[in-house]
């Protein structure tokens, strides 16, 4: 059983604004830190970032709007706490406390997530999908429940028939996706609206990485202020996390799907 969304569900797109902030960030910084928490819906986008950069308030609206046009935002911006950055100064090191866990992709999460992403590429409009066993449930928005059958017969499709969807029906949050974004490796940390010395992006994606490659489950643990885990210096797990988030085409790319 597994769960997806697209990344026009309204938890995905206040993860999208999350990420799209996280790389403004980086354009002011090689290495800022910053965490970023989005409330969206009804009319709202409330956005607080703690970051040890500066932020204007049209530079932070202009991505709202281009996610979701029309939204009011209600803007935080607050400087790190000191004693967070100071473990920071003069090295990278690990950014949380946290236990992390990689689990091999099943044939059902990789089933799933072509079949989301197919349905988005013709119809990209909040959905949400269920694969269990042979039994798919469809909750795509902003189409027809023919036309999907059409395409797949034996689903259950839209229950409570056509709705629209969206942050101006529903609200939506950042890191509340999980397992959308992880398939089995959930574990405490959210992977959205981070800077990478936070363990909860590096090592997410470094323990999703090696559980992948290895084929075995892979579980790590770390403290605030680590520079070692897993036998190597925290700051070439960081530089595997760029790279990683380099590849995809930054984070605001990586919170439209997450890991898989």
């Amino acid at each position: 059983m597994i769960e997806k969304v697209n990344p026009s569900h309204p938890d995905k797109v206040a993860d999208r604004i999350a990420g799209a902030i996280v790389d403004l960030a980086y354009t002011k910084n090689d290495n800022p830190k910053i965490a970023v928490e989005i409330l969206i819906g009804h009319g709202y986008c409330h956005v607080i970032i703690e970051t040890s950069e500066s932020f204007e308030f049209e530079e932070i609206n202009k991505i709202v709007n281009r996610l979701a046009p029309g939204i009011e935002l209600d803007l935080s911006v607050v400087k790190q706490d000191v004693n967070l950055a100071n473990n920071q100064v003069g090295s990278i090191r690990c950014g949380d406390n946290g236990i992390f866990k990689g689990v091999p992709l099943r044939d059902i999460d990789i089933k799933l997530s072509n079949i989301v992403r197919d349905i988005y590429s013709k119809y990209p409009y909040d959905g949400k999908y269920i694969l269990d066993g042979d039994k798919l449930i469809i909750c795509q928005s902003h189409v027809e429940k023919d036309i999907l059958l059409d395409e797949y017969p034996s689903s259950i499709i839209n229950p409570l028939g056509y709705w629209t969807g969206g942050v101006n029906v529903d609200c939506g949050a950042t890191n509340r996706k999980l397992g959308s974004d992880m398939a089995q490796s959930v574990t405490g940390g959210g992977l959205h609206g981070k800077d990478l010395s936070k363990a909860d992006v590096a090592l997410n994606i470094y323990v999703f990485k090696k559980a992948q490659e290895e084929n075995r489950v892979v579980e790590l643990s770390c403290a605030i202020g680590d520079e070692y885990v897993d036998g190597k210096p925290y700051s070439e797990i960081v530089e595997e996390a760029r790279e990683y988030i380099n590849n995809i085409g930054g984070f605001e790319k990586f919170a439209e799907w997450g890991l898989y």
